[in-house]
């Protein structure tokens, strides 16, 4: 039989349970207590109501606040110094060179304490003062308001924040700012493997390398940071010294892994072997930049636009920025450099700067040759001695004689260096040309522009060039490329000396435009965006790669970044190039132009340029005929354009077919200088041309 279940469930009913009745006791013997339970009560309402565990709290938060700004992380930073000169045991220069980090934080956090002191001990005798005013007046209310306000400033900083924002237990270093812009101090201790780009210190960076697979994690042990990691220009870097028998290059090879590890973008990574004294093969130097951009999108203008003459000898080129704000000079003396990359990255940006850096060198003869016309390098026609625009098979020929031509140029110099060292060894004591020969010979440096590489090659691949060296009646010639290449390549070697430079410039990275025996002859190399590592090794060379250059690694925006593997233990730089526009290239062209004249240096293909007609070429001539258009015109200044319209107009079979840099370079060698700036004119806000007092100066002369 089935057991009720009366005590499962309760009964429903509407009727309300009768309420037991209370239970009386002897109010003798629980009196006290009560008393004591209701008075504690009736305190700890009333404290909470005044607030006074606010303001008991707000007084140890501030005391906390005033012993952190008090100490400012200088213990923390001291700590990581002596740890690091603990790890450094048996590297004497890098002891040291910690020591005297220590020194100068010690040095810093007295300077600290003293000047932190006395700011307390002013805000204290203020505080004080006022008090002590108030106990000595007796006034009532003067004392009610420093109470309240002595209450109210505790209460305020002890109030219960909304957010929760747990406390980190005592004994723990807090934590270093986020790795963009990580600085000191740094915490040391292990810490778990964690999907962000806080780095905390040596723990972290170690576990980003093992992630990365340059370490293994049974390797953990023997990798170690030499020094701290610090703060470096708008990033931070850190030495780090991998396991015995791993090669730096190991590490390098594997940059865009520890990005991925560090959480940043592959162009914020830069990984160099340490080329320092103290360095070695196993040990690299990181630095990771706070932006993925750290050039920046700002066009920096060419230092060489405000120079009116530059000695290309001593000053090199000035050539751009690194991610650190550090200016950088290309020097091109005895050496020649290779720039590849892809198009519209900035490649004719870097060659103008070469070329104007030669234009503004009197005593500099520059040789240009492209394989394809066009407006780049137009503006090289008022100083070039030599000029071949084209890939038809007439331009190859004509670049071929231009080469030799070169080639037997250079070897004269080397034959009048034999002699002068054989009769007077001082004067050229390397063997080399010199400044002052340069000068004396009036035919110093030689630079040989070469563009559009890619088009000359493929245009000779498909020509036979018959040589000397081609047995009789075997072939028609070899091909062109070959012997192209052959050529260049020739004259690099045999120009070093002389002074001969070549810069070569290809807009297509691969091996049928960037021939290794060209490559290898010149000392530097350059590129652009490439779109990966086979493109860079195509360009800078495999050592260059090894070493960590990286223009595979650049970024879609890094528009005018180069990667400048500058040859030998230089190593390499990424720069932001400095900027020049076309017009602004060929006002330095005619400035070239006007110092040869004056040097009487000027010859070859610019001294023919353009004299379609003797009488407009004649310096009262010209002159005369400007003066006579813009008083017909009757007005005191003109637009160089205007001014060619009108003496079209008066004269066309003189000016017909003159352009403006034409007509530019004319007036300049008349002695009427360069454009200037007229102010507002036909409308626009500022616009270059002549002044009519400029041109009658000129003609009264």
């Amino acid at each position: 039989m089935a057991t009720p279940l009366t005590n499962e469930y309760p009964t429903l009913t509407l009727v309300p349970p009768a309420v037991a009745a209370p239970i009386l006791k002897d109010e003798s013997a629980s009196r006290k207590p009560l008393n004591i339970r209701t008075v504690a009560g009736h305190t700890n309402r009333i404290a909470h109501l005044a607030r006074l565990p606010h303001t008991f709290r707000g007084y140890q938060q501030l005391g906390r606040r005033w012993l952190e700004r008090y100490r400012d992380d200088y213990p923390l930073m001291i700590a990581s110094a002596d740890q690091g000169i603990r790890d450094a045991v048996g590297d004497v220069a890098a002891q040291t060179r910690l020591k005297e980090q220590r020194a100068d934080l010690r040095a810093e956090y007295r300077r600290h304490r003293k000047v932190f002191l006395g700011k307390t001990a002013v805000a204290a005798g203020v505080v004080t003062g006022g008090v002590g005013f108030g106990a000595v007046t007796g006034s009532l209310w003067l004392d009610l308001a420093t109470g309240l306000g002595v209450w109210g400033l505790g209460a305020f900083h002890g109030r219960h924040r909304n957010e929760a924002a747990p406390t980190e237990p005592s004994g723990l270093l807090p934590a270093a700012p986020a790795i963009h812009g990580s600085a000191l101090p740094i915490r040391n201790e292990p810490s778990a493997v964690r999907e962000s780009t806080t780095v905390l210190g040596e723990a972290d960076l170690v576990t980003a390398l093992v992630k990365a697979g340059i370490v293994s994690e049974a390797q953990r042990a023997e990798t170690r940071l030499v020094g701290i990691i610090q703060p470096a220009g708008p990033g931070w870097t850190a030495t780090v010294e991998l396991p015995g028998g791993m090669k730096a290059s190991s590490a390098i090879s594997r940059a865009e892994e520890l990005a991925s590890a560090l959480r940043v973008k592959k162009s914020q990574v830069e990984m160099r072997a340490d080329l320092s004294e103290e360095g070695h093969e196993g040990r690299i130097v990181l630095w990771v930049a706070n932006d993925a951009n750290p050039y920046g999108a700002k066009k920096v203008p060419s230092l060489l636009l405000t120079q009116q003459v530059w000695d290309f000898w001593r000053d090199g080129v000035p050539v751009g920025t690194d991610a650190r704000g550090g200016r950088h000079v290309l020097e091109l003396v005895w050496c020649s450099i290779l720039l590849g990359g892809l198009p519209d990255y900035g490649k004719s940006f870097l060659a103008r700067l070469v070329a104007a850096a030669a234009a503004l060198d009197p005593y500099m003869t520059v040789h240009v040759a492209t394989g394809k016309a066009g407006p780049d390098w137009a503006a090289t026609k008022q100083f070039a001695h030599s000029y071949v625009a084209g890939n038809t098979p007439e331009k190859i020929l004509a670049f071929m004689d231009l080469l030799n031509g070169l080639i037997a140029d250079m070897q004269k110099i080397g034959e009048r260096l034999e002699q002068l060292s054989e009769e007077s060894p001082e004067r050229c004591p390397e063997g080399k040309l010199t400044p002052e020969l340069a000068k004396e010979w009036k035919r110093g440096l030689t630079l040989l522009v070469v563009d559009e590489l890619q088009e000359l090659l493929d245009a000779a691949a498909m020509m036979k060039i018959k040589t000397d060296d081609d047995p009789e009646g075997k072939d028609r010639g070899r091909s062109g490329k070959d012997v192209l290449v052959e050529t260049m390549a020739r004259f690099v070697r045999v120009s070093r000396y002389a002074g001969g430079m070549g810069l070569f410039i290809t807009q297509r990275p691969d091996a049928t435009s960037v021939p290794t025996l060209l490559r290898e002859v010149c000392r530097k190399r350059a590129s652009f965006r490439v779109k990966g590592a086979a493109s860079s090794r195509m360009v800078l060379g495999d050592d260059a790669v090894a070493a960590g250059a990286a223009p595979h690694m650049l970024l879609d925006a890094q528009k005018g970044v180069v990667v400048l593997d500058q040859g030998g233990e230089d190593g390499h730089v990424t720069l932001k190039t400095d900027f020049m526009t076309i017009p602004e290239f060929r006002e330095i062209c005619l400035r070239g132009r006007q110092l040869r004249i004056d040097a009487g240096t000027l010859g070859g293909f610019a001294a023919d340029y353009d004299k379609k007609d003797a009488a407009a070429t004649l310096p009262d001539s010209l002159l005369a005929d400007c003066l006579t258009v813009i008083d017909a015109d009757g007005v005191g200044r003109i637009r160089t354009k205007k001014l060619l319209e009108f003496l079209i107009t008066f004269w066309p079979e003189r000016y017909q077919g003159v352009a403006e840099t034409e007509l530019q370079a004319r007036l300049r060698s008349a002695g009427a200088g360069g454009t200037r700036k007229l102010g507002p004119l036909d409308g626009m806000a500022n616009p270059n041309g002549y002044f009519r007092e400029q041109l009658a100066a000129a003609a009264s002369k």
